[in-house]
């Protein structure tokens, strides 16, 4: 079995559970965007104004991106030599890092996404275990025909009349 990978992933933080045949090893990364940003207000100036109060916008934005960058860089190494990722998560921080391994242009990854609230490590670790021992137990082979569907989910088929029994 090639290795895989699932992460938990939302702006502060990241778990990455590798699981091998071996076993499972969590790793967790965190985040330094909150440490970036406004100052709190008692670092405020007794001056009315000071040229510090009046950030431009899109440069708070373009520093928020080149941090969140940097944060998914470090998760994306730890993902190295995986065959498959889940990436689970809350909110909008999981699809942000699927786009960004999608950009990296990763050989051979295959990448799903799940929704998921809070959880603990274990919790992670779980998840990741269970959906990646059921993933080959959802293939299924699909019938030919529609009779050998409803033959093999055991609905007797009834012959269908005719134009000419219909008047």
């Amino acid at each position: 079995m090639a290795m895989k990978a699932g992460v938990w992933i939302d702006h502060k933080r990241a778990v990455v559970v590798l699981v091998t045949d071996a076993g499972q090893e969590i790793k967790k990364i965190a985040s330094d965007i909150d440490k970036t940003g406004r100052p709190t207000s008692t670092s405020r100036s007794k001056h009315r104004y000071t040229k510090n109060d009046f950030v431009a916008e899109d440069t708070l934005e373009r520093k928020d991106v080149s941090h969140r960058n940097k944060y998914f860089d470090e998760v994306v190494a730890c993902l190295r030599g995986a065959g498959a990722v889940l990436i689970l998560g809350p909110g909008e921080a999981k699809g942000e890092f699927s786009k960004h391994i999608k950009a990296k242009k990763l050989r051979g990854l295959t990448v799903e996404l799940e929704t998921t609230d809070k959880m603990t490590d274990r919790q992670i670790a779980a998840k990741v275990k269970e959906h990646f021992t059921k993933a080959p137990a959802k293939k299924s082979v699909a019938p030919k025909s529609k009779k050998a569907a409803k033959k093999k989910a055991g609905i007797a088929t009834a012959a269908k009349p005719t134009k000419k029994s219909r008047r």
